[in-house]
């Protein structure tokens, strides 16, 4: 029976943002050896994938490591010496093994590390030898390099954004492996790299859409294993930064480096389809109220103050908007701001309070918002998702209270992250299909828990660390030219 360590290092790394700490990934996800099993089975996650097929395959899972944290800043080198360390140590004490299957992001980035993802295979490598096979699930947004090729025997992308796959993508990782280990395939891979970067872009909507359907139809050719289109993440300023693909056939290289380059060309022929621009938050919110006179509820999400993409989640640009629309029957949250979660938590349900809401980071997310709030209901901010991106996986954003200001219900939460389903609503109270207008924190993740409930989805796009408009960021070190920055940029 074949022994496979399972693992996880992983982070979206911001670089316009503060630097993300140890303690920050302590506090977040810091786990060892059995307490991966515990926490991620029956999650559709990564390691969720990885434990159910390697289960369902008779593998012999050996729990090693695994630690992640909200989308930041650049990672501290203590935090990555120590993340690594903690994975080296267990891989070495776990040895003999057959494999090693680690779940990666492809945006990591430490302190005079651009690549983290191979830093990490870099490290195994010097444990497990050359020969020994290791795959690994990767984010789309990842800013995937030839290292991380050269050090892997196999790496898969989600393919959705959301990320309804994550769960399937680490399943598929394990089977493959178990095949190279039993002769069965002598893997290929190759990259493709472009000198392009493109927003939040879902999978669901074009030019996505199709270029996901493009691979597809790669994958259907004999001796092809994988093809996948990595979106990058543009929030970071590195010169690995951009769109890629990556493709692993049977043996033939010639094979995999003609599927990459073949997707390549069409991403390329379609990269202004990708640059896309939203409204300003007053006017989405006229939009909303429009639409939601016909049908309800129509949801706004707020793409620059994204959390999951390093935004602080206190910005008030749009929030600001809904109040001063005279908006009734809404909803916004999350809002992080644990000042004043604390306060409502001391005060009580039934208090009503003068506070200065949100804006506490900084200023180009927008001002606190000096008003005054019913406290209608506290919770301790506990619970589980339910959308098809990590359902089962535990949730803990600390002291959350429902405040009502005027017409519009807030959640605050006292711990940072992006809307991913109702269920921080529901927590406190609220049902948001019964909701007119309801405005959130999320690029695009919102729509796995939303799309079966929003009658219609309108973005706004203030001001913000994780806005679409690329050309606001003060790129130093990215490679040019690149489009849309450079719009001569070719390919």
């Amino acid at each position: 029976m074949s022994r496979i360590a399972i693992g996880e290092i992983s982070h979206e790394t911001n670089t316009f943002c503060p630097p993300t700490t140890l303690a920050m990934f302590v506090a977040r996800h810091w786990d060892r050896g059995e307490e991966i099993i515990s926490r991620e089975r029956g999650t559709r996650t990564y390691l969720g994938g990885m434990i159910d097929a390697g289960e369902r395959l008779g593998v012999t899972l050996v729990p090693t490591f695994a630690a992640s944290t909200e989308p930041w800043g650049t990672i501290t080198r203590e935090a990555y010496d120590t993340m690594v360390g903690e994975l080296v140590q267990a891989i070495q004490q776990a040895m003999p093994l057959d494999a090693v299957c680690v779940a990666l992001h492809g945006a990591g980035i430490a302190e005079g590390i651009t690549d983290l993802e191979s830093g990490v295979l870099e490290a195994i490598r010097n444990v497990v030898g050359g020969a020994m096979p290791i795959a690994a699930p990767l984010d789309l947004h990842g800013n995937i390099t030839p290292r991380m090729v050269s050090l892997a025997t196999g790496l898969f992308g989600v393919h959705e954004y959301p990320h309804t796959d994550s769960f399937e993508r680490g399943g598929e990782a394990m089977a493959f492996l178990l095949r190279v280990l039993r002769g069965e395939i002598t893997p290929a891979m190759a990259i493709e790299a472009l000198p392009l970067l493109i927003p939040a872009s879902p999978s669901a909507l074009e030019p996505a859409r199709t270029i996901n359907a493009f691979c597809h139809e790669w994958e259907q050719q004999p001796g092809m294993i994988d093809c996948a289109f990595f979106h990058g993440f543009s929030h970071t300023d590195i010169p690995e930064a951009g769109v890629t693909v990556v493709a692993v056939a049977e043996r033939e290289a010639a094979l995999a480096r003609r599927a990459a380059q073949a997707v390549a060309r069409e991403v390329w022929a379609r990269r202004e389809s990708f640059q896309v621009k939203f409204p300003q938050p007053a006017e989405a919110v006229a939009q909303a109220v429009n639409l939601a006179g016909s049908v309800t509820p129509v949801v706004i999400n707020e793409v620059s103050d994204n959390p999951g993409g390093g935004g602080p989640g206190d910005g008030t640009h749009l929030l600001r908007a809904m109040l001063a629309a005279g908006l009734s029957e809404s909803a916004f949250g999350t809002l992080y701001d644990p000042e004043v979660a604390d306060a409502a938590h001391r005060a009580g349900v039934g208090a009503t309070l003068r506070v200065r809401l949100g804006g506490k980071h900084d200023r180009l997310h927008g001002d606190p918002l000096d008003v005054e709030v019913y406290v209608k209901t506290l919770t301790d901010g506990r619970f589980k998702l339910s959308t098809p991106m990590g359902r089962g996986s535990p949730v803990n954003l600390g002291k959350m209270a429902r405040l009502a200001c005027g017409g519009v219900d807030v959640v605050v939460a006292s711990q940072r992250t992006q809307v991913l389903d109702p269920e921080p609503f529901l927590l406190q109270g609220i049902d948001v299909a019964r909701c007119r207008i309801v405005g959130l924190k999320s690029s695009a993740h919102f729509r796995a828990g939303f799309s079966r409930i929003a009658k219609h989805i309108v973005s706004t796009d203030p001001p913000g660390i994780s806005t679409s408009n690329l050309s606001s960021f003060q790129y130093r070190r990215l490679r040019r030219p690149i489009y849309p920055l450079d719009r001569g940029a070719t390919y």
